[in-house]
This record gives structure tokens, C-alpha cells and sequence, in this order.
């Protein structure tokens, strides 16, 4: 066994764990977290790709921004509501989805062996001038629905906190 194999499968049980927490955990504080180690795990796989401006975007945009968004968003929304939340009455049906996909997903990974080919790495330069002459307004636009959205949910938090207080 290779050492790329062997980190593969390191990344791999990582990113496994981290995403089997956020399923089971009850905590969505615990959730938020292990969703990170998860997507840590990924920008992991990124490097051993060869795409290291992926993982770098994946650490500081998924794992800083979307991580400290989510978490704004739990501390801004009443806690005492999750915990009366019940399971979802749907979730055999998404379990029965889920071992489907799997399958799918299980199937062509034995059936289709990977092809063996020289990994290259794209220049920073080269990408960079991609994203911002080609792909810059689609980043801005991006990035202004994300703003949007978190201030919708400042203000959806705040309305339900002021309909709570007049009570």
C-alpha cells in the first residue's frame, strides 16, 4: 500500500466520521463542529489531489465562513425550540434514500477502476486570472446572496424574538 493510498484512507475515515457525527448528534453545537472535522477532511483530500487552491477555499470559506454562519445562526434562534423539536416522522424513508445511494454510489466504484494518470497542479497565476477575468461577477453575485441571506436571518431571529417579548 502506497502512503497517498494510506492518507487517502486516513482523510477518508475522517471525513466519514465527521459527517456520521453531524447525522447523530444531538447537539447542533456538536453538529456545527463535527461538520467542520468533516469538511477539514475534505480540504485534506483537496491537497492530496493536487488542488490546493481548492483546500485552501475549502479551510477558509467552508470551514471559517460557513462554519462561524451557521453558529451565528443557532446563538441567534431560540435554543429552547430545538429542543422540543421530535424526530422527523420521514426519516425511514430517508434512511431507505440513503443505503440506496450508497449502493449506487458502492457499484460504481467496484465496477469502475480508476484510471492511473500523472496528477498536475494548475498554477495559482493561471487560476487566478481565470477567476477574476472570467468568473468575477458571478463570485461578487455569490457572495451578495450570502450576504443576504444572513441578514434575513438576523431579521427573521429578531421579529420572532419581538413577537415572543409582546406575549
Amino acid at each position: 500500500m502506497s502512503l497517498s493510498l494510506a492518507v487517502f484512507y486516513l482523510l477518508s475515515a475522517v471525513c466519514l466520521a465527521g459527517a456520521i457525527g453531524v447525522v447523530v448528534s444531538r447537539n447542533v453545537v456538536y453538529a456545527a463542529f463535527l461538520l467542520l472535522v468533516s469538511l477539514m477532511g475534505v480540504a485534506g483530500l483537496y491537497i492530496l489531489l493536487l488542488a490546493e487552491f481548492l483546500a485552501l477555499v475549502q479551510v477558509l470559506i467552508y470551514g471559517g465562513a460557513i462554519t462561524i454562519v451557521i453558529l451565528f445562526v443557532i446563538m441567534l434562534t431560540r435554543v429552547h425550540e430545538f429542543r422540543a423539536m421530535r424526530d422527523n416522522p420521514q426519516w425511514p424513508l430517508a434512511l431507505l434514500t440513503s443505503l440506496g445511494v450508497f449502493a449506487l454510489l458502492a457499484l460504481a466504484l467496484i465496477n469502475g477502476a480508476p484510471d492511473e494518470t500523472v496528477r498536475r497542479s494548475v498554477s495559482f497565476t493561471r487560476l487566478g486570472d481565470s477567476l477574476f477575468a472570467q468568473w468575477a461577477v458571478p463570485f461578487e453575485v455569490a457572495s451578495l446572496v450570502l450576504l443576504v441571506a444572513l441578514i434575513g436571518a438576523i431579521v427573521i431571529a429578531r421579529e420572532r424574538e419581538e413577537e415572543g417579548e409582546e406575549e
